[in-house]
């Protein structure tokens, strides 16, 4: 078992998930009271983030543990949940590389989080672009069809 204290809490204009249109939506996190601010010192230097978060409002009976057709659209394969980033999933953590727009104390604002209001953050790591991949990505075309407007 596997125990983790949230670092903070989104706060997020979208109260319900919902599949699309998270490029523009503006959110914030903020650092949990019992940690420090001078966690965050430096994160103003980068551009990008990427956010770990628990997807708190899933039911036990919506986790997915095998195969389905993704967002239930039977044009598109059906696949096993680790081979798409459906909300479903058995330990509910989502992540997200996300822009930074600004921070003020232990608040950092960010553009295109796809965590709704009150999701408990797990992490937070700057982006480096040493992390990315150094060769062209490879996807099934159903992808881009799926992620066409979710950002």
């Amino acid at each position: 078992m596997i125990t983790m204290q949230p670092i903070g809490l989104v706060q997020s204009p979208r109260h319900a998930a919902e599949d699309d249109n998270w490029g523009t939506v503006e959110s914030s996190i903020t650092l949990a009271p019992e940690l420090p601010e001078e966690m965050l010192t430096g994160m103003e230097t980068f551009s990008h983030l990427e956010i770990i978060f628990y997807m708190h409002q899933l039911t036990p009976d919506s986790i997915c543990q095998g195969t389905r057709h993704p967002r239930e659209n039977p044009a598109w394969p059906k696949i096993g949940i680790y081979a798409q980033r459906g909300r479903n999933r058995p330990n509910q953590i989502g992540c997200s590389i996300v822009k930074l727009l600004n921070r003020s104390g232990r608040t950092l604002v960010v553009q295109g989080l796809d965590a709704i209001d009150g999701t408990p953050v797990l992490d937070i790591k700057p982006v480096f672009q040493e992390y990315l991949p150094r060769e062209p990505i490879r996807q099934p075309s159903w992808v881009s069809e799926l992620m066409e407007k979710y950002f």
